[in-house]
């Protein structure tokens, strides 16, 4: 398997740190909203990653945080509390809230067929581990006390911008509000490991520290969590492209001060998912949800397809007609393989030889786009109908459409169909047939219509005249 690597910015065989498995994590969800399809984007990404690498046959372990404390409204420590913000919005406690749109989270995941990671930690649930790594911070002299706040002094790295040599403005691509000078900073890079009650009065979540009663800063969770279920070292770390600077920056800083050695190999960063305006935010107003789409008609997965059509290191640019096509497209495929007859058993030999070519394809930095091309190939493949569909089952363990599923549902929709209805269509359309023999044009358009109020679309195709349901 190889991947892009952000830190070295080179495509990289992956070499695990322990032979056959894989030490993985992902950074979370900041509970104060419902995840839109942007920030999905990228765990849809990270499960193809996650079982692309199982479907090579490693032992993958992969934990994902849950922000419910900590992050502030700027990336860059400035700002109101998320979880706060959201709690006031809708008049109700910090951990209502945190609950409510973890669940709603795991939900969205749940009709994306994104897996839920191994271990799922909270980060209010390891408030000794934060304090811990700051103590061995402040011992070491990577941290610093100032205005009862405690800092991490970024002047003791030699390299601080570990993704590149970019001006910080560049990589300040996640900082959504203007950046508020705080006189705390030895440093203006130096960021927040604790807040004490001298930051905000109104913070609803505070625990007692040997700084004063206060909250950790954002960063340090995703040190503390990954090490406390992964150990010190780590194979890949995920996330969107907008956690890269500060975020990412400030965990490796952190995490190699703490722990003295290297802390992570490989960083895999999915970039974002634009709509005509830009770059998608929460703070835009109305955004675009799971549930939004299902109120407009779409299947989930429909916009899983969107997502693997394009390589994860593109940007890609979301509109309801480019999702009609793959929409049209799913149908089409669905249609495809509910269509392969079920005969012979299957040939386990060119199976073998359809896997080897996905994880080869796939595994090249993967690349979703030439995986459902190679799809398509199986689909014209000289095999038996079951060692088709068994190529296709081996195939959606990665891709995760639900194809051979929605075939099925497909087949019995159309054997379930009400004959008293199929008999009426029938007769409708041949009642059509003679208007247009006899050139009566308005008669078959009139019938088109009749059966179009009745929800039934018919479709005149080289084949004969089709009919199906609006």
């Amino acid at each position: 398997m190889r991947i892009y690597n952000t830190l070295t910015r080179n495509v990289e065989l992956i070499k695990p740190n322990e032979e056959g498995k894989i030490a993985m994590y992902t950074c979370g969800p900041t509970v104060y909203h419902f995840a839109h399809i942007g920030n999905l984007r990228s765990y849809i990404m990270e499960d193809v990653l996650e079982k692309t690498l199982r479907y090579e046959g490693y032992d993958v372990k992969r934990v994902m945080n849950i922000t419910d404390v900590g992050h502030l409204s700027s990336d860059a420590d400035t700002g109101e509390d998320k979880m706060l913000k959201g709690a006031k919005r809708e008049h109700k406690t910090v951990m209502e809230i945190a609950k409510f749109y973890t669940d709603a989270f795991f939900s969205d995941c749940a009709k994306l067929n994104i897996k839920t990671p191994d271990a799922v930690e909270p980060a209010t649930n390891c408030i000794p581990e934060f304090i811990n790594m700051i103590k061995v911070l402040l011992e070491k002299g990577y941290a610093y006390q100032a205005g009862e706040n405690i800092y991490f002094d970024t002047s003791k790295l030699d390299n601080y911008y570990v993704f590149g040599n970019q001006n910080e403005d560049e990589l300040m691509v996640g900082v959504r509000d203007d950046v508020t000078e705080d006189t705390n900073k030895r440093n203006k890079n130096d960021f927040v490991l604790w807040f004490t009650k001298s930051k905000f009065e109104d913070q609803a979540l505070k625990w007692d520290s040997p700084w004063g009663v206060g909250y950790p800063g954002w960063h340090i969770e995703c040190s503390c969590i990954s090490m406390k279920h992964l150990g010190e070292y780590m194979d890949i770390h995920c996330g969107g492209i907008d956690n890269m600077f500060p975020h990412h920056t400030n965990e490796i800083a952190q995490s190699e001060s703490y722990l003295g050695h290297k802390w992570c190999n490989y960083w895999f960063h999915v970039h974002h998912l634009n709509d005509e305006s830009g770059k998608m935010s929460k703070s835009k107003g109305e955004f675009l949800t799971v549930s939004l789409l299902e109120s407009k008609g779409y299947n989930p997965l429909v916009y899983r397809m969107f997502a693997l059509q394009s390589h994860y290191r593109k940007p890609l640019t979301f509109s309801y007609d480019a999702l009609d096509q793959v929409a049209a497209t799913y149908k089409k495929l669905v249609n495809k393989i509910n269509a392969i007859p079920e005969e012979g058993s299957v040939d386990e030999a060119e199976v073998k030889a359809w896997h080897d070519k996905f994880a080869e394809t796939v595994g090249n930095d993967v690349n979703t786009a030439m995986g459902i091309t190679l799809l398509y190939d199986a689909l014209k493949a000289d095999v038996n109908g079951a060692t088709k569909r068994a190529i296709i089952g081996d195939y959606d363990y990665v891709l995760g459409l639900d194809l051979l599923k929605a075939a099925s549902s497909a087949e019995n929709e159309a054997g379930a169909e009400d004959p008293e209805l199929v008999a009426y269509v029938e007769s409708k359309i041949a009642e059509r047939k003679e208007a247009k023999k006899a050139k009566d044009f308005a008669k078959a358009d009139s019938i088109r219509a009749e059966l179009l109020e009745k929800g039934i679309v018919i479709e005149d195709t080289r084949e004969g005249v089709k009919w199906k349901r609006a």
